[in-house]
């Protein structure tokens, strides 16, 4: 697989991404594809489902943080979406947590094999929200939206927001968060739906905002 393959695939989506931040993805999968031969980090391993997949995910998510913020992805595993979110938005502050240490420590080769301003926390994201303070948290395939209020709920004040990726399960999940108390004083709100290519059901951007 080559530069000109994720090329195609990146046409194919009508995605706009430029031949520098084309490069680097292309970089970043080689890496990460390497790595995956020795520990799991992605079943996306083809340009098709990396660029259907993760680079829609990382280009929609990252489309709803405003410039200049600072951004803890949240088990982070094999670096989607933090890492291509720093490739295409060098202007915030990225900032990994991966409570896995071999996960983490293939997440810190990555970064410094690609020279990245990016910090890697091999740690869960709420002991990393008791020493670090961040504008959005971003979530993609972590755990259900109970599992995750309950974890950061006593560290809320360390983020002003949560940002999660969902499928069409969304609003089982917020019920049964709602069901264990996890919404008292929570503002949650899909604040944008688009379609996954190959999928029926439309993926949806769910904001948490902790009232104070």
């Amino acid at each position: 697989m080559s530069l000109d393959d994720l090329s195609a695939a990146i046409a194919r989506h009508n995605l706009s991404v430029s031949a520098s931040d084309c490069e680097r993805l292309c970089r970043y999968t080689e890496l990460l594809w390497d790595w995956n031969t020795r520990i799991n980090l992605t079943r996306h391993t083809d340009f098709e489902s990396f660029v259907s997949r993760d680079l829609i995910d990382t280009l929609q998510l990252s489309a709803q943080i405003e410039s200049g913020q600072s951004v803890l992805d949240v088990g982070s595993g094999g670096g989607v979406p933090g890492i291509p979110m720093t490739l295409l938005r060098p202007d915030l502050t990225i900032a990994l947590a991966e409570s896995t240490g071999k996960k983490a420590n293939v997440l810190t080769t990555i970064v410094q094999k690609m020279d990245l301003s990016v910090s890697v926390h091999a740690a869960r994201a709420e002991d990393v929200l008791k020493k670090h303070q961040f504008n959005v948290l971003t979530a993609r395939a972590v755990a259900p939206v109970r599992k995750l209020l309950f974890w950061l709920q006593r560290r809320s004040g360390a983020f002003g927001q949560l940002l999660m990726i969902k499928g069409p399960r969304w609003t089982a999940e917020r019920d049964e968060a709602e069901a264990e108390g996890l919404l008292e004083n929570v503002s949650l709100d899909v604040i944008h739906e688009y379609r996954t290519p190959g999928h029926d059901s439309n993926s949806v951007i769910l904001s948490v905002k902790y009232n104070r």
